[in-house]
């Protein structure tokens, strides 16, 4: 098993022979890291006006997925006050 930081997360163990299993495992955390999204990217050149763009997007779904989150948390609140009383 590798020591190094930067392999540790990505490291996966082959056990009982299983190699499919392993290399689903292995895929499921690359895609996680992005590494996967990466690499596709880089594989042809992008200008920087679509970059910008991209980069923007990304952010904007940052915001918009923790802002649903958030709500969606709330909402699923066992503690919270039921908002309809007596309906």
């Amino acid at each position: 098993m590798a020591n190094h930081l930067r392999f540790v997360g990505r490291t996966v163990m082959v056990q009982n022979g299983n190699v499919e299993g392993a290399y689903g495992v292995l895929n499921r955390i690359l895609a996680q890291d992005g590494v996967a999204e990466a690499v596709r990217r880089s594989r042809y050149y992008e200008k920087p006006c679509r970059a910008r763009r991209r980069r923007a997007f990304e952010a904007c779904r940052r915001v918009y997925s923790a802002e649903m989150a958030r709500r969606i948390a709330f909402l699923a609140r066992s503690s919270r006050q039921d908002p309809w009383l007596g309906c």
